[in-house]
């Protein structure tokens, strides 16, 4: 044993690598002369502040942070640390890792995000107790087939890299919760995605996908995110939704949607749906079913009407439908009591329903970019407006409603 500041003791092998490391940190003036790596115990809970740090357990290093500290390379020694179990080099300049990191087996966390890493090393599938690896940001275009070893994976995340294909191996951590494939350039999903039936969280966004395999359909522990946006679906599944009642999070924006199968109105729990930056023409009077759901966004889609089924979604707080084609809106959204914001800009509406002196809680509302010649009276009697954009309309003179709002305090823009 070797003593350390502070009367730690450490074992020599450890000392060691600790050495080596800080003799890296400073070359990189990420330590100055004479000081060294701050040492934290188990019980003090204020080291995940710092981006340089050792956590200290039984008198051995069982967490080690170098976070954004323009490291280059790792020692090969660093498998000495033998009772590591997190170890995070988050914002730093790897390209490469050293094979003696699988020699790390008791480690749990590795995160390795924003570095510029070509490969992960094959003897990463040694790692099997970990349970969660971070690799975004990086330059992977490809993983190992022996990556499928790591069975005890939770939570996995490849985004922001160049993948074009996972190898089929992959699909066989049943274990997976988590899984972030955002920002790469998948074109396809094989069908046995659906064996990673304990993700509650998937983010597919960013890819070049065309199409979605009907075994997504399986995943009915989606309970958190499900993420398709940008990329080059023109439709979904009709299965998709199906089984997937515990989903609250979806978001399908920035791809080339022209219809929504009737089963989203499967997504019972959902809290908040983006369809935004489509070329839908309708949405489903299933819709009427998310009756959880608390904001819609249907934005840059092109939308002449909405299903009087809108009405049902009671829980509604946002719905934004800038930049369509409506040109009337159904009487049922006046049933929208908990609505605050009610964005309606660059549309082709010349009316309001009558009922929309119902929506008690709304706080702003926007109807720039209409063909509005005269508002209803009703719109005075929204008690809580604070905002009123009337923008590129043609109304004139001003109506005494407006006036009433005007006197509560209720900004307008005409």
């Amino acid at each position: 044993m070797k003593k350390r500041h502070n009367d730690i003791a450490l074992p020599v092998a450890e000392m060691s690598v600790l050495k080596e490391l800080e003799e890296l940190l400073l070359a990189s003036s990420s330590l100055k002369g004479g000081e060294s790596f701050p040492i934290y115990l188990k019980d003090q809970m204020d080291r995940t502040y710092h981006d340089i740090d050792l956590l200290i357990e039984n008198d051995t290093v069982v967490a080690l942070s170098i976070r954004y500290c323009a490291l280059t390379a790792l020692p090969i020694s660093i498998d000495q640390l033998t009772s590591l179990r997190e170890l995070d080099l988050t914002g730093n300049r790897l390209m490469t890792l050293p094979d003696s990191l699988g020699n790390l087996l008791c480690l749990q966390k590795l995160y390795l995000n924003d570095n510029q890493l070509t490969t992960i090393p094959e003897t990463l599938s040694q790692l099997t107790n970990l349970e969660t690896l971070h690799v975004y940001g990086n330059r992977l275009m490809a993983l190992p087939d022996s990556l499928g070893q790591l069975t005890n994976l939770k939570d996995i995340s490849l985004g922001h890299n160049r993948l074009t294909a996972l190898p089929a191996s992959f699909w066989r951590l049943v274990n997976l919760q988590v899984l972030n494939l955002a920002e790469n350039q998948l074109v396809f999903l094989p069908e046995t995605i659906g064996n990673l039936a304990a993700l509650h969280t998937l983010d597919l966004g960013h890819n070049a996908l065309t199409s979605l395999p009907e075994s997504l359909a399986a995943l009915t522990n989606l309970t958190f995110f499900l993420y398709l946006s940008d990329n080059r679906l023109t439709s979904l599944p009709r299965s998709l939704f199906e089984n997937l009642s515990k989903l609250r999070y979806l978001n399908v924006t920035d791809n080339h949607l022209t219809t929504l199968p009737e089963s989203v109105g499967n997504l019972t729990s959902l809290i908040e749906l983006r369809l935004y930056n489509n070329q839908l023409t309708t949405l489903p009077e299933s819709m009427g079913n998310l009756t959880r759901l608390k904001e819609l966004h249907i934005m840059n889609n092109l939308f002449v009407s909405l299903p009087e089924a809108i009405g049902e979604l009671e829980q509604l707080k946002e719905l934004r439908m800038s930049n369509n084609r409506l040109t009337s809106l159904p009487t049922s959204l006046g049933k929208l009591r908990r609505l605050t914001i009610l964005d309606l800009r660059n549309n082709q509406l010349t009316t309001l329903p009558a009922s929309l002196r119902n929506l008690d809680n709304l706080t702003s509302l926007d109807l720039r970019a209409n063909r509005f010649v005269s508002l209803p009276s009703s719109v005075g009697e929204l008690a809580k407006l604070e905002k009123l954009d009337l923008r590129w309309n043609k109304i004139f003179p001003s109506p005494e409603s407006l006036q009433q709002l005007e006197q509560r305090g209720c900004v307008i823009y005409i």
